[in-house]
């Protein structure tokens, strides 16, 4: 069965501030980052240089809110 992202007002207002404070920390380390909440968690996507980054980027999120990361989808490359 197919996950369907959530559409709470917000809820996405809560991405919004953690995507920002994730690329604040992580400037020029991960590119396209971007959160998807569904009903079950946080997945996290984008592009990062290395997988330290990648970690890195996985910590701003558990630091910036309570929600539960289900994936860490974030390309290295």
């Amino acid at each position: 069965m197919k996950q369907q992202p959530t559409s709470d007002t917000a809820a996405n207002e809560c991405l919004a501030r953690t995507e920002a404070h994730v690329r604040s920390r992580l400037t020029g380390v991960v590119r396209d980052f971007q959160l998807v909440l569904f009903e079950q968690g946080l997945i996290l996507r984008g592009h990062a240089r290395s997988y330290h980054a990648k970690q890195l980027a996985q910590h701003a999120v558990m630091e910036a809110t309570s929600l539960s990361i289900r994936v860490n989808e974030i390309e290295v490359a």
